[in-house]
Order: structure tokens, then sequence, then C-alpha cells
């Protein structure tokens, strides 16, 4: 049976997801922090390629890797993954 640990779990791609959509820029510290996770850059590389999401990377202190929308987003157009399908059409407003 594979082993599934190397994998973000569904409630941490739904958190990155919101966090996001809610205008924030978001780090693998928040991630940690308040979802409890710690494959932020597996997400984001997902949600770009996968799913076409326009996400902007920067580079914040301590060479740490700062993720936020493009600008120009429109949440309305953007294909969700499974666990964050209910954030559609709420433009991650809680």
């Amino acid at each position: 049976m594979p082993q599934n640990h190397f994998y973000s779990q569904e409630t941490q791609v739904s958190w990155a997801c919101k966090a996001l959509l809610d205008g924030r820029t978001i780090s693998h510290k928040s991630q940690a922090s308040e979802a409890g996770g710690w494959r932020l850059g597996a997400i984001v590389h997902h949600l770009r390629n996968q799913y076409s999401w326009p996400i902007e990377t920067a580079i914040g202190p301590g060479r740490i890797a700062l993720y936020r929308l493009a600008d120009n987003c429109d949440p309305a157009a953007l294909e969700y993954p499974p666990s964050a399908k209910s954030l559609a059409g709420e433009g991650g407003a809680a």
C-alpha cells in the first residue's frame, strides 16, 4: 500500500487556497502555525501546474518564499482542487 505521508493533507490545501483567496501573502511559517502543514511549496506547485492558479512568489527575509495570488486574478475563473471546492463562489470569504 502506498504511503501518503509525503503529500499534503486536504485541509492544508484548502487552508492555502482560502488564505490566497483572502488576499493574504503566505509562507511556510504561516502554514505551519495555522494549518499544521509543512509542504506549502508542493501545494503552490500543484495549484500552479494542475489548476493554473496565478500565484506569485517573492523571497522574504531569511530567503523564505512568500506566496500570493496575482492582482489581476479572478477567483470565479479559477479551477479549484476537490478540498477547496466549497470556496468557489465565495471568493475566499468566510
